[in-house]
């Protein structure tokens, strides 16, 4: 079996490469027709899975292909072959591969760790689980601390019966918050990192946000718990399927592999060589192909060097990066004349949106910056998002890292925490939502965990917002 299909649609941009012509979107003179395709895309992955599972199940990759193809040919028609053909190269060999490569190389080495053995669901050890996870998500990204501690936390529980809670907080912290400190934790800093934006940059400004919303969601936990914990004392106690028993580690080697993964980015980024090929005129960097090609040998070294019990016991698989890689390929080719038209300003079809997130003067209001990121990151998924703001910006790393930071810091906060609110958020929260009821464990409707999301989330967002914008 292959490490990893990509979409059919990249075998052939290696045909195209040579006619591509250099040709960059005026976004001031695309109409906001344009951006329709990009948000019937988002709202299928919205609300497809909910309305209509099957078809969606079956037919996702199709779904997706079909939008993609209703801007691509309408964009070709009126704009030429070469430079829609140079923008989907663009879009797919300099942003998508490498943001795919990495989510390889982070879900593959997770899921050769197995934690093996199980522990007594106390209030004092899922409150340890959850704070332990959410820092672990910000080294093997919020996917692959998820599927890592999922399980485990779910025969730790499995003997309770007031748990639901426990899963809720799980999504809020590991499957999101706790990815804030690196551009390995969350696909929309990942994002921010592709497009010039420091590794430390992320460790030095979102550490104090971080800390803060983890430390009050935490200590809500473990009040929470020991409230559900306590209720259950006056109650006959329930058969536990898994006994406690010592708890062991087994593919140790994915350890050693998620540092290396850590090196590799890191390379890129602080190695700066100076070598460079155009390409059909895009500019392929030398520390760019050697930090991929580094990723996808670590994901192959893991593959060879994990037993296959490991992985088999994480019930591990590759539908869910195959249906990642699909929804993404289309998503970064329908957000093109998006981030065109938001690059254009004022002068662009969302010059409404500007004016709700900048002053007359031109100066950035950051709390609007947060909330409007988070509102759309709520509902759609977090990393494009992310894009859109980042190109509101201005989309100058450099300048949003110096006098911009603060509003860097406020996109940032908002992709990653408020992915959260909502099942469909982040691509780990329903990932956890499945595998949970696949336990037989009942978890909130989709309705029902926005509002647990309103009640516990909103309130830290809100003394956020108060503290650093």
């Amino acid at each position: 079996m292959p490490l990893f299909r990509p979409p059919r649609l990249l075998a052939v941009l290696p045909l195209l490469l040579p006619a591509l012509a250099h040709a960059n979107i005026n976004g001031a003179e695309l109409a906001p027709l344009w951006a329709l395709p990009f948000a019937g895309l988002l709202l299928s992955i919205a609300l497809m899975p909910l309305l209509a599972p099957k078809l969606w199940h079956h037919h996702f990759g199709k779904i997706a292909a079909l939008w993609s193809l209703l801007f691509l040919i309408p964009f070709a028609t009126s704009h030429g072959v070469s430079a829609t053909a140079y923008e989907m190269a663009h879009a797919l060999l300099l942003e998508f591969v490498p943001f795919i490569i990495l989510l390889v190389a982070l879900f593959t080495v997770a899921g050769g760790i197995y934690l093996r053995g199980n522990l007594h669901g106390s209030p004092l050890l899922n409150t340890g689980f959850l704070g332990v996870g959410t820092l672990l998500a910000s080294f093997t990204g919020t996917t692959g601390a998820a599927m890592l501690l999922i399980r485990p936390l779910l025969r730790a529980n499995d003997n309770r019966r007031h748990k639901t809670h426990v899963f809720v907080f799980f999504i809020f912290l590991v499957a999101n918050i706790g990815g804030s400190l690196t551009p390995l934790g969350d696909p929309p800093l990942f994002l921010g990192f592709l497009k010039g934006v420091g590794f430390g940059w992320t460790m030095q400004h979102m550490l104090a946000p971080m800390l803060t919303a983890s430390t009050i969601l935490l200590l809500v936990f473990y009040l929470l718990d020991r409230h559900y914990y306590h209720k259950e004392d006056n109650l006959p106690p329930l058969p536990d399927p898994t006994p406690d028993s010592r708890i062991s580690i087994e593919g140790k080697v994915n350890f050693l592999l998620l540092g290396a993964i850590v090196v590799a980015v890191l390379l890129s980024g602080v190695w700066k060589p100076g070598i460079a090929w155009q390409i059909g005129g895009l500019d392929i960097e030398l520390q760019n192909v050697v930090r991929d090609v580094l990723l996808l040998g670590i994901a192959l070294l893991s593959l060879k060097l994990t037993p296959n019990a490991c992985r088999e016991a994480n019930a591990f698989n590759w539908a869910p990066m195959q249906e990642v890689a699909k929804l993404f390929a289309a998503i970064f080719l329908t957000m093109i004349p998006v981030l065109a038209m938001l690059k254009a300003g004022k002068a662009g079809a969302f010059a409404a949106l500007v004016a709700i997130v900048t002053t007359p003067e031109g100066v950035p209001v950051n709390a609007a910056y947060f909330w409007m990121t988070g509102a759309l990151s709520s509902f759609l998924d977090n990393a494009p998002t992310y894009l859109v703001f980042f190109n509101l910006a201005g989309g100058d790393a450099q300048q949003l890292m110096g006098s911009g930071a603060n509003t860097l810091l406020a996109i940032s906060m908002g992709a990653v925490f408020m992915g959260a609110n909502s099942y469909i958020g982040n691509a780990p929260n329903f990932m956890v939502k499945a595998i949970v009821e696949e336990r037989g464990v009942a978890m909130p409707s989709f309705f029902g965990y926005i509002a647990w999301a309103a009640a516990c989330l909103i309130p830290v967002f809100v003394l956020l917002t108060f503290i650093f914008f």
